[in-house]
């Protein structure tokens, strides 16, 4: 194994191939929820099941050996969490309600490019001194919370209600217990310090799951993958190729909201694993930045090219790097093991099944209340409920660098953190930031300090909220 040794310089990195062995598979652990949770995610906007594993598990590895051959540092790549929930209950819509999902993932496709573009070109720098710091940390804190209320609804914690919109959860059912169990389970895994957390934390609410009849064990543990997701942005839908369908204005500011997720997450991402792994130099740059952020947006581009929503750099490479992990082959095996687990479909799909919630169930509290009710069925996702919980919970660790007590970077950023979960939108809450900071700066007389780019992007976001009042006028 000298060739390996050589070319990922494992001797000079103070390291050997039995710890980077170990980091790979640590890192594996502790993100392969995700090969449960996003394929749930997604088919709740339609994307079929087995295709969303598969584009999953496949993109997940095909990032994380392109990482590790091309950066040669110890970073993992896989669907986002937070991006896949913006796919489904944003730009999608729950049930199709807005676009086809082939539309959406060309959402996906398009921000990875305009990322790639700005990576090439040298822009970042540019784009990133155009979004107050702030605002960027609200933006994750707010997404964090969309993903907690997501994963109270799919465990059946809470339920629509009347005047108050939502109120707890009929703990009489067994799948709410199935999601009770889970989230204990990772929270004493955590408190345990067990690596793999979550995903322990997931097998533990599918056998009881399985005890209790709410998902059933597969005819099948091996299966063909499915490759049905595949080129989605160039598959044809509703008459046309799904990529052209995205110049609407709706949908090119969630390109433009999405990319800035996506973007500056990547960022923080780098920079916090870095110095945990000792590659971020006194100055705070990484050396080779161009190259892991060349290789992110590309994974953004190969995510909605697969099907499996935006892909990016994982926080949990991390736990890697604490096993000793300092190169390449860390992400290397990670990316092997994302291979494998391609061929277990049936597993994946016993783990992600939904519940069928009739919807005189779901919504009772609300029927005869005078709120129109839904006629279709409801679906929830109990087995990998707590792993949303735990992850919007992951991702809230940022609000307390915001500064509370200035007012200027405090109201926006507030906007945002509670705009996002309430409009069950992240564009909207976006916007809501976006639109309070340029006003406030401007009637502070601070007008000069806001960058040209937050006034177009403002003023964007209100076009979008006065749209519907202006069609009437046209009308």
């Amino acid at each position: 194994m000298d060739w390996l040794e050589s070319f990922f310089r494992l001797r000079e990195r103070n390291t050997n191939l039995r710890t980077e062995i170990i980091a790979g598979v640590t890192t594996f652990m502790t993100m392969a929820y995700i090969i449960f949770v996003n394929p749930g995610i997604l088919s709740a906007a339609g994307i079929p099941f087995e295709g969303a594993a598969t584009a999953t598990a496949f993109g997940a590895a095909l990032m994380c050996l392109m990482m590790g051959l091309i950066t040669n540092r110890p970073l993992a790549l896989a669907s986002g969490m937070g991006l896949n929930a913006v796919v489904t209950f944003s730009v999608i819509g729950f049930q199709q309600a807005n676009v086809p999902w082939q539309v959406g993932m060309s959402v996906i496709f398009a921000e990875g490019l305009i990322i790639l573009v700005l990576v090439l070109t040298g822009l970042r720098e540019a784009v990133m001194n155009a979004i107050p710091l702030d605002l960027k940390r609200a933006i994750g804190v707010g997404i964090g919370l969309f993903i907690t209320t997501i994963g109270l609804n799919q465990g059946g914690f809470i339920r629509p209600a009347p005047i108050t919109l939502v109120t707890l959860g009929d703990f009489t059912q067994e799948y709410v217990w199935v999601a009770i169990v889970g989230l204990l389970a990772i929270l004493v895994f955590m408190a345990l310090r067990i690596k793999g957390d979550i995903l322990w934390g997931i097998l533990v609410a599918t056998v009881f799951a399985l005890l209790l009849g709410v998902t059933e064990l597969p005819s099948d543990v091996v299966a063909s993958p499915v490759f049905s997701t595949f080129l989605a942005p160039f598959q044809e839908v509703e008459g046309g190729i799904a990529l052209f369908q995205i110049f609407t204005p709706a949908l090119l500011l969630l390109v433009f909201a999405i990319m800035l997720t996506d973007f500056f997450d990547t960022m923080g991402t780098v920079v916090a694993v870095g110095e945990q792994a000792g590659f971020v130099d006194t100055a705070g740059r990484v050396p080779g930045i161009r190259n892991i952020l060349t290789v992110d947006s590309i994974a953004a581009m190969t995510g909605g090219l697969f099907g499996a929503s935006s892909i990016t750099t994982y926080i949990e490479s991390a736990s890697g790097v604490s096993e000793g992990g300092r190169t390449g082959l860390t992400s290397s095996v990670t990316g092997i093991l994302f291979a494998v687990s391609a061929f277990f479909a049936p597993i994946v799909a016993m783990v992600g099944a939904g519940v069928v919630i009739p919807a005189e169930e779901q919504y009772s509290e609300m029927i005869g209340s005078g709120f129109s009710v839904p006629d279709e069925a409801f679906f929830v996702y109990p087995i990998t409920a707590g792993a949303l919980i735990v992850v919007g919970f992951l991702m809230m660790r940022t609000v307390r660098e915001i500064p509370w007590t200035d007012f200027e970077e405090a109201f926006p950023a507030f906007l945002t953190i509670v705009g996002i979960p309430l409009t069950y939108n992240i564009s909207y809450g976006i916007g809501f930031g976006f639109i309070s900071y340029t006003l406030i700066k401007i009637f502070h007389g601070k007008a000069r300090h806001v960058h040209w780019l937050m006034y177009i992007v403002s003023l964007a976001f209100v076009v979008t909220f006065i749209m519907p009042y202006l069609q009437s006028l046209v009308e």
